[in-house]
């Protein structure tokens, strides 16, 4: 299936996670979650690709299935022409210099009883990257590659602001010089002040690098500012990929509709107008048959119910799951 990119660095063919929970008689299972389901997404090199939607709607499950760090239930994940999809833990530590991510929460993400200089340098020595001699050096570029300082390295997580704790994780995935990073909600802990110096720095990286990004986010103004193609995710399917300046311009899925008009914009003559869908969004233990955005369809008819819509090209360069489209 086309992605509106060519076969690129990283290629999810058919990527399909389910969780199962709860337990049934005798420890059985009872129910699965369809977190991801049937994802095809090509990502070319030094491209950003920005992945929005919801909360709940598997866009972080994707981030992480991509790099292995979730075993998928059917699909395949392509990275650099070899599938990761099946590889061993040996074959993936050799991947790991590869590909990095950057967490959400920095604080979580950070270990409180190690300080800084030891975080930076733990990747280096698990992949014998540098001896102890040239630890010290390569802690102290790595602080200065992300705007800090070198007496930094003696200090512990619980000593910097968010701002700070985000750079040194930002500084954690760059240590072993990838050639992938996905960035999971990176600024969405952030104040507002300090997310756009955040992104600068994430951009100026990518540049002095040439670092391949999936920026996972829930704001779309964030998304549109750093991304060359996006593509919009509900309940575990992929329902549009547009380019970064063609995006929303129109919205072609309904779904991307609701998203744009639910955005807040700093214009106060804009009128306000509620977003154009209705209900809640459906159980993924239960998605609704056909398309899964059905159910707060404000387009939708009987033969959304009984087939799913293909995510299929539209314009150029430009994809959507819908029937009407």
């Amino acid at each position: 299936m086309s992605q509106g990119a060519p076969e690129g660095l990283l290629n999810l063919e058919g990527l399909t996670k389910h969780f199962r929970v709860g337990t049934g008689f005798l420890g059985a299972s009872r129910q699965v979650v369809h977190a991801v389901d049937e994802v095809y997404l090509s990502v070319a090199e030094h491209e950003v690709l920005g992945l929005v939607g919801e909360s709940g709607c598997g866009k972080s499950t994707v981030g992480r299935l991509a790099l292995g760090l979730l075993r998928p239930t059917a699909g395949r994940i392509i990275f650099a022409g070899q599938d990761i999809s099946r590889l061993d833990r040996a074959g993936l530590k050799a991947l790991r210099r590869q590909m990095q991510i950057v967490f959400q929460d920095p604080v979580t993400s950070l270990n409180p009883r190690l300080n800084v200089g030891s975080i930076l340098a733990e990747p280096l020595v698990i992949h014998g990257l540098a001896g102890r001699a040239e630890i010290k050096q390569r802690v102290a570029g790595l602080l200065a590659e992300v705007g800090l300082r070198p007496e930094h390295a003696r200090r512990y997580p619980h000593q910097f602001s968010g701002g700070q704790r985000q750079r040194i994780g930002i500084a954690r995935a760059l240590a072993l010089r990838p050639r992938l990073v996905v960035a999971d909600e990176p600024v969405s802990a952030l104040d507002v002040s300090i997310q756009a110096q955040v992104l600068n720095l994430l951009m100026e990286l990518k540049e002095r690098f040439g670092l391949t990004y999936v920026f996972v986010a829930h704001d779309l103004s964030v998304v549109r500012h750093v991304s060359q193609r996006i593509a919009v995710m509900y309940l575990g399917k992929i329902v549009e990929v547009a380019g970064g300046e063609s995006f929303g311009r129109p919205p072609m899925h309904p779904y991307t509709e609701a998203l744009l008009a639910a955005a807040p914009m700093a214009d106060p003559r804009r009128p306000l107008r509620p977003p154009p869908v209705r209900g809640d969004v459906a159980s993924p233990i239960n998605p609704p048959s056909g398309c899964r955005f059905r159910t707060r369809c404000p387009e939708a008819q009987d033969i959304c119910a009984q087939e799913e819509p293909p995510l299929r090209a539209i314009a150029p360069a430009h994809l959507c799951a819908c029937h009407f489209r």
